[in-house]
């Protein structure tokens, strides 16, 4: 038996830092949203261990890779005495701010819990996945959510009215920013180190209305601050989208993917065209239905 399934990734409305925890992580709230761009994953039984093989070269295919890990901690705690062979195919883009990495790990828990005959509860599958990283309980379910603690604690969400049928803009300018350069810089930017407690509920309450240019004022991410000072190009996309007369428009997580949330899907792909024509074929872009 194969399975084959697909790999969302997410943009966050709101990231909010609300300081430094004694732990070393960032006590934050966040509101994240699934978006239909995907990777690719194919899962099978095979003899015992983990095999893993990626179409992208730059990604490791042993313990480096949140897959590779996700598959070897469910079958520890499984107890499955099989292994499993599976193959990424990898079409989103790399240290992006998407959460792709952690989508396939998540995706790579479900898949293997089914492929095994459900051995473990979804209680169980939660540990696991905030063991992996904080953004993977996340992608265990499919729609909207608040994150809190370091973002593992996740609230599942009604789908956002202000947002059905809406397009979206997602583009990456060919770099990555590094996910610890980016708290560790939060540092020099105290504002936005030492966020206003509500902002995520606040804009849960919006996006659960109808009103989809009032929600958008709420976009938040505290980690623009120290990204958008090394990177003014991404400013440049964001007035870009202003331009272009975009409903909202933000960095995703620590970047460097940044987004644009159109009236339609049509409005979408003429942005989307524009930017292209714009800042050249060099850039990554994408868009989709909300």
């Amino acid at each position: 038996m194969k399975l084959r399934l697909s790999s969302p990734c997410k943009v966050n409305l709101v990231l909010n830092i609300l300081g430094r925890r004694p732990d070393g992580f960032h006590e934050l709230e966040t509101v994240m949203l699934p978006v239909p761009l995907t990777d690719q994953l194919e899962f099978g039984v095979s003899d015992p261990g983990v095999r893993l093989t990626c179409s992208h070269p730059d990604l490791p295919v042993d313990s480096g890779n949140l897959v590779h890990r996700a598959a070897t901690r469910f079958l520890e705690a499984s107890g499955e005495p099989r292994g499993v062979v599976i193959h990424l195919e990898k079409r989103l883009p790399l240290a992006a701010g998407l959460g792709g990495g952690s989508a396939n790990a998540a995706v790579t828990l479900r898949a293997l819990n089914e492929l095994f005959g459900y051995p473990l509860e979804a209680v169980r599958l939660r540990e696991i996945a905030a063991g992996l990283g904080s953004d993977v309980p996340f992608f265990l379910q499919d729609g909207p959510a608040l994150g809190t603690g370091r973002g593992e604690q996740v609230e599942e969400l009604a789908p956002f009215a202000a947002l059905h049928g809406r397009g979206i803009v997602l583009v990456h300018p060919g770099f990555g920013v590094s996910t610890p350069w980016a708290y560790q810089a939060l540092a020099g930017f105290p504002d936005a180190l030492g966020g206003r407690p509500g902002r995520a509920r606040e804009a849960v309450e919006a996006f659960s209305g109808t009103d989809t240019a009032t929600a958008c004022r709420g976009l938040y991410n505290s980690l623009e601050a120290p990204v958008l000072e090394k990177h003014p190009l991404l400013k440049v996309f964001q007035e870009f989208f202003r331009e272009r007369r975009a409903l909202g428009t933000l960095m995703s997580g620590s970047g460097s993917t940044t987004f644009a949330i159109t009236e339609d899907d049509a409005a979408a792909k003429a942005t989307a065209r524009a930017f292209t024509a714009r800042f050249g074929a060099g850039v990554w872009v994408a868009t989709a239905v909300l």
